[in-house]
């Protein structure tokens, strides 16, 4: 796995290389990436991409300081891994956001499996969530089963399917997710705390 920075014409910069081996293969790779908010100063950028682990694969979060001279990664670090790790190559979700406290947004897919896909509404299960972390890779304070033994504490919504796209609302602050569903069933959601979303319990 790599990344490149181009210009704003779309001419190639740099390639930058040094990230952790990426399980690629499917809709498996370097998923999604985001920028440290204090990114001018520190450098740091964040992103995920499915990694081989424990017999299977999962999406996992990385972070690391971006050398452009050197076209590399510098210290890059897994902070957060959606647990169990599955044989597939499908739905690792995955998007990065953060939000104006400076915790990061990460979604992750069900990975697709028809006897796991259950597992969405598992509350210690990594499949099919949000999750709230710091930039530490840990739970964000406030997190709605921060404090609920037998869950994963970094989940700040459940329930999904496959989420392809996040973004925060520029007025409301409001966290919207758009979810790939099945045979045109997606959703557009605005996930609120500790809410479920259904799958594969509802759907359409």
């Amino acid at each position: 796995g790599y990344m490149q920075i181009h210009d704003i014409n779309g001419a190639l910069v740099k390639k930058i290389t040094g990230f952790p081996n990426v399980e690629a293969g499917g809709q498996g790779g370097m998923l999604d990436v985001a920028l440290d908010p204090n990114f001018t100063n520190n450098k740091t950028i964040y992103w995920s991409f499915s990694e081989k682990y424990e017999g299977g694969n999962l999406m996992a979060v990385a972070k690391g300081q971006l050398n452009v001279a050197a076209g590399t990664i510098d210290q890059p670090r897994v902070i957060f891994r959606a647990t169990p790790a599955l044989r597939s190559s499908l739905h690792f979700g995955s998007r990065l956001i953060f939000n104006k406290d400076g915790h990061l947004f990460v979604a992750t897919g069900e990975r697709s499996v028809l006897e796991v896909r259950k597992q969405a509404q598992w509350l210690h299960s990594g499949l099919g969530k949000i999750f709230k972390i710091t930039k530490e890779g840990k739970p964000a304070p406030g997190n709605p089963f921060i404090s609920q033994t037998g869950t994963i504490p970094e989940i700040y919504a459940y329930g999904i399917r496959n989420a392809q796209s996040l973004d925060i609302h520029p007025v409301t602050g409001e966290l919207w997710e758009a979810e790939f569903g099945p045979r045109g069933g997606d959703e557009l959601n605005i996930i609120k705390p500790g809410k479920n979303y259904g799958w594969p319990v509802i759907t359409y």
